[in-house]
């Protein structure tokens, strides 16, 4: 047997006369592979590049070795040969059985993991020594973006059986190092307190455990510094520059001082705005979008929400891909900035096809009703986003994400794709049990879809039972009863109250209803509504020996059996961008209600604005404002006791007991017939939570009352409410908790700081 090539064979590829020396080239007949153990044989003859019926050379020899040395996957490899037979001799790396992890508190062993197997260690590898030293690094670095620069790693290879082996990896994490000091220099025009605030890295605070403001990391700080940029050529500096940025740590790898170095310059001012190139609509319309005047200091971010904002407007042209290209021309001895906007609308882009897609019981239908943008019409930005506002507001979706995707080989075609993400419960069927702070106990059996087998109408049926109101109901929408949109729905129900059985204390009486209505919703434009409703209801009322007289008055002037011949008209506006936890837009409503001629006459005026203002990507300010108010009519003495309006709780005025506000006699809520509430709320995504769709964190101040008669307001009474608050769609529905102090209680008011709902979404 005639060894041909040794594992130093690669350094003969580069000198044939010595290969030639050691053996003659022959015809390779037969390959014979010897000492796999974990590495599949096919595997193998994939990276050898000497086939059977191949003529073998030392150059080609000397290429197989470094092939197969290349995949780590050996540490030995011969080539040798047996008449016509070339032998592969191998020694296998051994495989990673196991890797532990020892002393590691602060990140988790799966984090840790996915680390390594970046660097290519990973159980059921193979393994190699030199990767050591890599991982030992990699672990490193993970500890250092904690701040923890103490942090040592120490590597341990066990030798297992069957040609494997265990690594243990044992960590002092050592302490957090912490930011101490940010110092500035050069910095005239701003204070170090006015630059910091525009930084994420400072000195801890009270509140550094959360924030973790103090933890430095280079690419906080490389972020904070293009803050500080941003912040200069904002309010005109554009000569600004960073000069230097030094970072030092204390000998005991604790502490963390960071010298920042600006060149601050001048400020400019804007001496001219042009527009140049092709505008498509009118030049004066998109100089106003600009919004820029001369004589107003410099501003990167106003130039580049300007030039946003003319490619929006040309986008709702057809106009998609326009580029706009704002150029700066500066006078440095006179300090000031010439603007030109340079437009070039590129090809007005058509719509060729609109894809939906990720939606599993929703047809198809039920979302392109909502799509705004047309096939074979310009592709318009407008109407895309549009479109996905619509769809978001149906509820069915926690999100959904728009492309456009260029069509192959057309230049002005694009498809319009939507992707939907189904909410996980949009509907429900539930038989079971349940607790109100108001009613007690609830027995409930209920079928409730709104998106009844994904055609997009909706079916409730339900039956409660608690100590305070028994209901059965029977409800029934169907949003696009025309193709024009026009909704129809209707509603039976039976209902049966007894207000002495409610946890909270009530006017005690009982009360039989039965009724229903039938309701029609016409669209007005892609925001307003104008809503008709027909109803019929008959109620009969019994007291009992502690009833109020007020009440006993009314039903003593108006007897106690009621028939109510009910004529609604109402209008909606909604702009939100979202049915659950919209960031921006407005839902306004508006309806009157006229119990007419033939039965009991009332009537019934109702308001509800609420207003989203997004304050950054996580926080959004809600302003609300509702008001009801009753009164009656023609032979009617008063209005109906059964009518009135109450407030306090979850919904109203946090830190009142529910229901529990406005006039009283003997100590116990009457109601009335005039309700004002109002509130404003801070609500923040929470920054631990992924699903930043179905959570939300409050601060609030609320304010309402609630009184006898429209004559009796008095702003004076209003109570006020301070706190803060949870909201999450639960599987089983929307929770809503609040902890509130009441912030002017009265003798008399029911307080509570702690009050939850369920199936109440704010």
């Amino acid at each position: 047997m005639a060894v041909l090539l040794l594992g130093v064979a690669a350094l003969l590829a580069e000198a044939p006369a010595a290969g030639a020396s050691v053996f003659e080239p022959f015809t390779v007949r037969a390959i014979r592979v010897e000492g796999l153990r974990h590495i599949e044989l096919e595997t193998l003859y994939s990276y050898l590049v000497i086939e059977e019926g191949q003529r073998l050379t030392p150059r080609r020899a000397a290429e197989a070795v470094r092939a197969l040395f290349r995949t780590g996957f050996f540490e030995d490899v011969r080539l040798e040969r047996e008449g016509g037979t070339l032998v592969v001799r191998v020694v296998e790396r051994p495989a990673i059985a196991e890797v532990r992890f020892e002393g590691n508190k602060s990140l988790r062993k799966e984090d840790l993991e996915q680390a390594l197997e970046r660097v290519g260690l990973a159980k059921g590898r193979v393994f190699d020594r030199s990767l050591l030293e890599r991982v030992e690094l990699e672990l490193r670095r993970q500890y250092f973006n904690q701040g923890r620069y103490g942090a040592r790693v120490r590597a341990k290879v066990e030798e297992l059986a069957d040609h494997r082996v265990a690594i243990f990896l044992r960590i002092h994490e050592g302490p957090v190092a912490r930011i101490r000091r940010i110092a500035f220099i050069g910095n005239r025009a701003f204070d170090a307190r006015t630059l910091l605030g525009r930084m994420r890295l400072g000195p801890g605070g009270p509140l550094a455990f959360l924030t973790r403001r103090d933890r430095y990391a280079k690419p906080k700080l490389e972020a904070d510094l293009e803050a500080l940029r941003s912040f200069y050529m904002d309010r005109g500096y554009i000569d600004f520059d960073i000069t230097a940025a030094q970072v030092t740590i204390s000998p005991d790898l604790r502490d963390i001082h960071i010298v920042i170095v600006l060149h601050e310059g001048e400020p400019y001012r804007v001496s001219e705005v042009r527009l140049a190139g092709s505008t498509v609509v009118p030049a004066e319309e998109l100089q106003r979008l600009v919004a820029i005047r001369p004589g107003e200091l410099f501003s990167r971010r106003r130039v580049t929400e300007a030039a946003t904002r003319i490619a929006d407007r040309l986008g709702e042209e057809g106009y998609a891909f326009a580029n706009i290209n704002p150029v700066p021309e500066v006078d440095r001895q006179r300090r000031t900035v010439a603007l030109t906007f340079y437009v070039d609308p590129g090809r007005r882009v058509y719509v060729r096809r609109v894809q939906v897609a990720g939606n599993v019981r929703t047809r198809d239908e039920v979302i392109r009703r909502e799509v705004r943008q047309l096939e074979g019409s310009w592709l318009s930005t407008a109407r895309v986003r549009r479109s996905r506002e619509r769809l978001l507001r149906l509820g069915y979706f926690e999100e959904v994400s728009v492309e456009t995707p260029r069509v192959p080989d057309a230049q002005d075609q694009v498809d319009v794709r939507y992707t939907v993400k189904e909410r996980s419960s949009f509907g429900t069927l539930m038989v079971g049990a349940g607790f109100s702070q108001s009613q007690g106990l609830l027995l409930n059996a209920s079928v409730n879809q709104d998106n009844f087998l994904g055609t997009g109408k909706r079916v409730a049926v339900t039956l409660n039972n608690s100590a305070f109101n028994t209901i059965y109901n029977i409800a029934y929408t169907n949003p696009y009863y025309t193709p024009e949109g026009i909704s129809r729905g209707f509603n039976l129900y039976v209902r049966a109250t007894d207000t002495r059985g409610a946890l909270i204390t009530l006017a005690p009486y009982t009360s039989d209803v039965a009724g229903g209505s039938l309701s029609y919703s016409i669209p007005r434009s892609e925001y307003d509504t104008l809503n008709l409703s027909l109803g019929y209801d008959r109620t009969r009322v019994r007291t009992g020996p502690a009833t109020p007289q007020l009440y006993r008055d009314f039903l003593a002037a108006n007897g106690d059996r009621f028939n109510a011949y009910q004529l609604t008209l109402g209008w909606t506006r909604d702009s939100r961008n979202r049915a659950f936890f919209p960031e921006r837009g407005f839902l306004e409503s508006l309806s009157m209600t006229w119990a007419l001629p033939g039965g009991l006459t009332y009537a019934k005026l109702s308001s509800d604005t609420r207003a989203y203002f997004p304050l950054t990507q996580r926080l959004t300010l809600q302003l609300r404002a509702r008001l009801a108010a009753g009164w009656g009519y023609g032979g009617t003495q008063g209005f109906p006791f059964y009518e009135h309006f109450y407030a306090g709780g979850i919904g109203s005025v946090r830190g009142y007991r529910s229901l529990s506000l406005g006039p009283r006699e003997g100590g116990v809520p009457l109601g009335g017939a005039l309700r004002t509430v109002a509130g404003v709320e801070l609500l923040a995504a929470p920054p631990f939570v992924e699903d930043t769709h179905s959570l939300r964190l409050g601060l609030f101040l609320d304010a309402g009352q609630v009184y006898s008669t429209v004559e009796d307001f008095d702003p004076s009474d209003l109570r006020l409410g301070a706190g803060v608050s949870l909201m999450w769609l639960s599987p089983v529905g929307p929770l809503t908790f609040s902890v509130a102090r009441a912030l002017n209680a009265r003798a008399g008011d029911d307080t509570q700081a702690f009050q939850f709902a369920l199936g109440t979404p704010f």
